[in-house]
């Protein structure tokens, strides 16, 4: 560009300068011409014979002819000059500017500007993804308070964006997990990696906010406060009736399974708790700031609340799932232990008929399928010496077994494939509600192989397996971030009591904003509601 104009229009302005200047030339060549050819004609005029007495008149006739003729020169010099000067004011022009251009035929003899360095690339990818699974998970939430107010149909729209943009986020930490594990290694390559990871969170984000003001509008809290107040408050009363029975509940696992069984989800009771008195107040000040006609205040205490509510909400439903899942464990394990006692028997059988070269599920050399079906025979008789020894955790059991039997297992895996399922869907629920509760200082990486997690259980055929393995190294480093950078809220005695007893930072305490349906430009729109 040329100052605001292309540089084809620039290059086309400069011949029309050049045509003109022709023309102007020739004009002036024409004028310059003409009249010597019309005064210097080759063939005499015959002179006709004058009166004497009219001398004088001609003499004077010939001067006034002479001084037209002087005039008729005088136009074309003038025209020529003036084309003179104009062409010589363009060029001077068209040089000086030449000399000052910053057009990008100017551009491209300069040193192009330096490349971000690729770790700074890296931590701006890093950070993205972490936002735009904050953007998920709040726009999740205030959706299901959404789903309980009005008719499915009337949140579907709403639904569809959440799920694109879900599918976006998902792509994110998928290419984010490939680019962890090395993958490409050219540096260009993963430069283009990281630019489509940013673009994917970007992308889920927009989706997001096209769609806030309209969720706005269906939600109409301005105008139907009262309404969400009650289903709020129904909640809240639910959830505290759930939380005493979690209570109760978690005294029985510690009973029946032992203290290391429940230790996921020791001093969650504790965090919901503390959930419900703040969701107490929120209400109340809800409720009051209503009755006074301070809709805009009432809406953001209202928003607090929820926000609260679903916090409390992961915890009570934590300690629900665990349960649900040991009791489900402990009934598997005498059958799963009878399938793998039969599978690797099976896998011994066709060992010793292929002479120690057979490789029953995946390739194996034949010294290590020996040594792995040595420790797999350790694991069954010390998990069959646990289930006569008093209170065990049935699912780390029946994870040994399926971690030990399962790689060497034949075709058919039988009930070690349920037993594979039940323990890595129990590791995604603990891993993925950590990490929903911890939101405010759990980094990118766990959400990552969380997400990846995720992906493989999904997958056909699902990796059970290493989706178990991925979520417990998930909820490993989330815990790792929340030691690191500490408790955004919590006071210092509960920084002493450790990572179970400390109140977990999220998003809506951490930053004082409640949650909100949108992405980063509609994020905080409500922030500001409270005019005090």
């Amino acid at each position: 560009m040329i100052r605001g104009r292309p540089r084809r229009a620039g290059r086309a302005h400069i011949s029309v300068r050049v045509v003109h200047t022709l023309v102007g030339g020739l004009a002036g060549v024409v004028w310059l011409v003409l009249p010597g050819m019309t005064i210097n004609a080759a063939v005499p005029v015959p002179v006709a014979r004058q009166a004497p007495g009219t001398e004088t008149a001609t003499v004077a006739d010939a001067a006034e002819e002479d001084e037209k003729a002087t005039v008729d020169l005088v136009l074309p010099l003038v025209a020529v000059g003036a084309a003179a000067v104009l062409a010589g004011y363009g060029y001077v022009r068209r040089t000086r500017r030449a000399k000052n251009r910053t057009t990008p035929g100017r551009i491209s003899t300069l040193p192009s500007p330096t490349a971000p360095p690729l770790p700074e690339l890296d931590e701006r990818a890093r950070a993205l993804l972490t936002e735009a699974d904050d953007w998920v998970r709040t726009s999740r939430e205030e959706l299901g308070f959404a789903t309980a107010r009005f008719a499915t149909a009337a949140v579907e729209p709403s639904a569809k964006v959440l799920a694109d943009a879900e599918a976006e986020l998902s792509a994110a930490f998928r290419m984010r997990q490939q680019y962890d594990d090395g993958v490409p290694e050219d540096e260009t390559a993963r430069r283009h990696a990281l630019a489509g990871i940013v673009g994917r969170c970007q992308e889920a984000g927009r989706v997001l906010d096209s769609e806030a003001p309209a969720f706005d509008r269906l939600r109409g809290l301005e105008r139907s406060v009262g309404e969400a107040l009650e289903i709020a408050e129904t909640r809240f009363r639910e959830l505290a009736g759930r939380t005493g029975t979690a209570e109760t509940t978690l005294t029985e696992l510690r009973d029946r399974y032992g203290p290391a069984a429940i230790d996921c989800v020791t001093g969650y009771v504790e965090h919901a708790k503390d959930r419900l008195v703040f969701t107490t107040s929120r209400l109340n000040e809800s409720r009051q700031t209503a009755d006074r006609g301070e809709s805009r205040r009432a809406i953001r205490h209202l928003r607090e609340a929820e926000g609260a509510v679903t916090q409390a909400a992961e915890f009570v439903t934590a300690v629900d799932h665990l349960a649900t899942d040991l009791s489900t464990a402990a009934n598997l394990l005498p059958t799963a232990l009878t399938g793998a006692e039969a599978e690797l028997a099976e896998a011994r059988v066709a060992e010793r008929a292929a002479g120690g070269q057979e490789r029953p599920r995946k390739p194996l050399p034949p010294a290590d399928l020996h040594a792995r079906l040595a420790q797999a025979d350790l694991v069954l008789a010390a998990v069959r010496e646990e289930l006569t020894g008093g209170p065990y955790d049935s699912l780390d059991a029946l994870r040994r077994v399926v971690r030990a039997v399962l790689p060497v297992a034949g075709g058919r895996a039988g009930v070690l494939a349920v037993a594979a399922s039940l323990v890595a869907e129990s590791s995604l629920r603990g891993a993925d509600g950590f990490v929903a509760t911890h939101r405010g200082v759990v980094g990118a990486t766990a959400r990552t192989r969380l997400a990846e997690a995720v992906r493989l259980l999904g997958a056909e055929p699902a990796d059970p397996l290493a989706a178990d393995a991925l979520a417990g190294e998930a909820r490993a480093l989330a815990e790792r971030d929340v030691r690191v950078h500490g408790n955004p809220v919590a006071g210092a005695a509960e920084h002493a009591s450790g990572l179970a007893g400390a109140v977990l930072g999220e998003v809506l305490l951490s930053e004082g904003i409640p949650p909100s349906f949108g992405g980063p430009r509609t994020r905080g729109r409500h922030d500001g509601d409270d005019p005090s």
